[in-house]
């Protein structure tokens, strides 16, 4: 019985459940592309590309490992986890003798994967990063020669197909390569494409003579991999069984199928782990703010049907009945929404796929991976939500007496509620714990959550105790709004009178001015932070920097030939300390403290070894270290190394957490080219441009101007944060529009009377101008207000100043913007709803 009045009901009011159901479309269509993204971090396809003729591949562990036992109550507890390293680990190269002893291996081909980086114009694609191998692994693919002969000595060079063809090569031409070591010159001998059923799309291929590839990679003795091609007659499964078995008890890891991928493609095996806290994130702050935004929807299509449903409460409807009506409905509402808004959902998240590959936060070689599971979770989700949301709503109503309803159904009620008050207060003072938690925080992985959680929760407590919020800001702008004239004065009743509508549109729009500065402002607080610790700490006269992969080192011995010059390379890289991952650089130890001071506030620089590091008073805190301490950890390729701290400094934020000798760290990265060189010297810009003129893509800057391409780079790292969280704004907009509009268009029998008693068209309008400016108004405050205390807490914890960064230019546009729209939600349909005659109006039956 139920179920049939709510189908009706839904059918015969269409117009009153569109907003609820463009809000639940909208959140199911986000709540779907976020899935997608998780889904594709856990199950994401990596296909081998130059594995594909080596069935069996051995590689090194890329994890650290941290087992731990507990005994309690006689039980005994073991714990193994392990987190990816952040370069490539390399696997000692006689484990190939062991490997060729196992039956059924027909051939064993060593592998290495090194930097090689055509220097010529054209030859460079952004989508295909060039490596380079020794020609011997050629089979593992399989290459072949299309054209001229194999590299035999140190200076011979062969090249993919596709290289050939950007760069117009042909054998006999010279190639200029920037590798591991200084650019060398040398000649094409060949040109190699894949065979068979082969395809290498994602990589350029350089192939050198094996001696020279040794000598390029860097790593005596040790190879990057292992190809396995079974004999004839063996099962690629058998033999994989078999080569386990035989370097059990080892750290050598044996992956068949598509487990080959992710040990050729590390940057793709590392956008999982990103894909999935990225997706988790967005998923879990979508859904956050989806319940928050479709509560307000269903209070306010709720309050829109006061009457009706007082009307069934006065015909002996039960608090029960009115419940599950309403449930019903918001499920028939939901499922609908539900249906359309997932499928929605999946051209959505290809398109935010595509958008991260092209800005370089995800691969190309980590594939889509869709199925219904994101389709049944967002259906899922929005059926709970909107069952959720209309009981919430029904709350009042259903409560109401009979004989009350009809009399309170024409007249918002003046009594606040207390339980909604209290509700209220408890979010506000869990908001307000969430923003102390967040001024502790002194990590960004930590702190990033907590930021927008703070942000919906102390949004949820506006929507809580809005009717109180509209009231008092109507107390407060009921002089300014008088001077408005008529309009404004109606706009100061109706601000009055229909407190909980007008709070059903002002939560929208504080969440939507609070979350978009806190997503526009938090990343540049963090990074004018740094960088002023970086200007701040580099004493250098000049700057070298690399257009390309970084700054060899024969460029930084070039320019400390000159007399009094001292040049500091800096190399970057991540490290772990047990499973916690810090970021840290090497720097050369000749001179450090003229070109680098870091704040150094225990122990000194001075004498700086290759057994020493210096560490952030962030990172001496979390690991209780000081001068003398001793201190493990594992490098960026897996090797493990005990440090003796030497100094502590206050510049973590611009140097990163832990400071270490550049030939420790160069021989662990898989770019040992330094990515800046810091040059102290009497010599003119032009004489250093000179010295390194033989060095291709190098360029010599004053601070100023590389500092100047450290904030572009932050603002293209900031670009990937904004399309992250730029679904979710775009959401809370709609949902802006949406409130908005059902906000006015319920109320043309209330400007029919105002057209009745006397007011002209434009008064009305005038009204809604004002209402709607009045709620822009408390909209801001409170946004901004809401904004401001978590950014302070972020920039206070992140980097020990009360000091956001907020751009005025930007912070009024994002104002304008909500202006825009709540001045065009409100004007369109109030225009619609002034069109019918008063007369036909007042007296059409409700």
């Amino acid at each position: 019985m139920l179920l049939r009045y709510a189908l009706h009901t839904v059918r015969d009011r269409k117009g009153g459940f569109l907003g609820a159901f463009l809000a639940l479309m909208c959140a199911a269509a986000l709540i779907t592309a976020c899935g997608t993204l998780l889904e594709t971090g856990l199950r994401g396809t990596i296909r081998t590309e130059r594995y594909a003729a080596a069935p069996v591949v051995v590689s090194a562990d890329q994890n650290v490992h941290r087992t731990t036992v507990k005994h309690k109550k006689g039980k005994t507890k073991v714990k193994h986890k392990a987190k990816p390293i952040a370069e490539r680990a390399w696997l000692p190269e006689d484990t190939a003798r062991r490997l060729r002893e196992v039956p059924g291996v027909g051939r064993v081909v060593p592998e290495l994967t090194f930097l090689a980086q055509p220097l010529v114009p054209g030859a460079v694609d952004p989508d295909k990063p060039a490596y380079g191998h020794a020609w011997d692994s050629a089979a593992l693919t399989p290459f072949a020669l299309t054209a001229g002969t194999a590299p035999a000595r140190p200076h011979d060079l062969v090249v993919d197909r596709d290289l050939a063809a950007r760069a117009h090569l042909s054998p006999g031409d010279s190639l200029t390569v920037q590798s591991t070591r200084a650019p060398r010159t040398y000649r094409v001998t060949g040109i190699a494409a894949p065979t068979g059923h082969a395809s290498v799309t994602h990589q350029t291929s350089l192939f050198f003579a094996a001696p020279e590839a040794r000598r390029l990679a860097g790593h005596a003795g040790q190879v990057t991999a292992l190809g396995v091609i079974p004999a004839r007659g063996q099962e690629p499964a058998a033999l994989g069984r078999a080569v386990a078995k035989a370097l059990d008890g080892t750290t050598a890891q044996v992956t068949t199928g598509d487990a080959r991928g992710p040990v050729e493609f590390l940057d793709a095996a590392g956008a999982r782990v990103k894909l999935v806290s990225m997706g988790g994130a967005m998923g879990g702050t979508s859904l956050l703010v989806a319940v928050l935004v479709v509560v307000g929807t269903f209070a306010l299509s709720v309050q829109q049907r006061h009457r009706e449903l007082a009307l069934l409460r006065a015909i002996a409807a039960t608090p029960g009945q009115i419940r599950k009506l309403l449930g019903r409905e918001a499920l028939i509402v939901g499922a609908a929404a539900g249906v359309l808004g997932s499928l929605a959902g999946l051209p959505l998240g290809a398109w935010l796929h595509q958008r991260f590959v092209a800005l370089g936060a995800v691969p190309p070689t980590l594939e889509r991976t869709v199925s219904v599971f994101p389709l049944f979770a967002a259906v899922g989700a929005t059926l709970f939500g909107a069952w959720a949301a209309a009981r919430i709503s029904a709350r009042r109503i259903a409560r109401i007496r009979p004989a009350e309803a009809l009399a309170e159904a024409r007249v918002e009620r003046a009594r606040p509620a207390w339980g909604r008050v209290a509700a209220g207060l408890v979010l506000l003072a869990g908001g307000a714990v969430l923003v102390a938690v967040l001024s502790v925080l002194r990590t960004e992985p930590a702190s990033t959550p907590v930021t927008f959680l703070a942000v919906v929760v102390l949004t949820s407590s506006v929507a809580l105790l809005g009717p109180l919020l509209v009231k008092a800001a109507a107390a407060v702008l009921a002089g300014p709004l008088r001077l408005a004239g008529p309009g404004g004065r109606l706009a100061t009743a109706n601000l009055r009178g229909n407190a909980a509508r007008m709070a059903a549109v002002v939560t929208p729009l504080t969440l939507l001015i609070g979350m978009t500065c806190t997503v526009l402002f938090a990343q540049p607080t963090l990074g004018d932070a740094a960088r002023a610790q970086a200007r701040e700490g580099i004493h250098a006269d000049w700057i070298v920097a690399a257009q390309g992969p970084g700054v060899p080192g024969e460029a930084a011995r070039k320019l400390r030939e000159a007399d009094g010059t001292v040049a500091t390379e800096v190399v970057r890289t991540t490290v772990r300390v047990g499973l916690d991952k810090y970021a840290a650089q090497g720097v050369t130890r000749a001179g450090l403290t003229r070109t680098w001071d870091p704040d150094v506030t225990a122990g000194s620089l001075e004498n700086f070894r290759r057994d020493g590091v210096a560490v952030s008073e962030l990172a001496a805190d979390q690991l209780h270290l000081k001068p003398g301490s001793t201190l493990k950890l594992t490098l960026g390729d897996g090797t493990p190394v005990t440090l003796t701290v030497a100094a502590v400094y206050a510049k973590g934020l611009g140097f990163g957490d832990l400071t270490m000798a550049h030939d420790l760290v160069a021989r662990h990265v898989d770019n040992p080219l330094a990515s800046s060189v810091l040059v102290r010297t009497s010599r003119t810009q032009e004489q250093l441009a000179g010295t390194v003129r033989e060095f291709p893509g190098l360029r010599v800057l004053a601070p100023a101007a590389a500092d100047g391409l450290q904030a572009r780079r932050q603002q293209d790292n900031a670009e990937v944060n904004l399309l992250a969280m730029g679904l979710i704004l775009a959401f809370t907009a709609i949902a802006v529009v949406n409130t908005l509009a059902m906000s006015v268009s319920e109320r043309i029998r209330e400007f029919a009377m105002l057209r009745l008693a006397g007011a002209t068209r434009r008064q009305v309008l005038g009204m809604l101008r004002t209402e709607a400016l009045a709620v822009l108004l408390l909209g801001t405050v409170l946004g901004s207000g809401i904004a401001l205390a978590v950014l302070t807490a972020f920039s206070v914890g992140m980097t020990g100043a009360a000091a956001p960064v907020v751009t005025p230019l930007v912070y009024v546009g994002v104002v304008a913007a909500a202006g825009l729209l709540a001045l065009t939600a409100t004007a369109l349909p109030g225009r619609v709803a002034l069109k019918p005659k008063p007369v036909e109006v007042a007296t059409a039956k409700e």
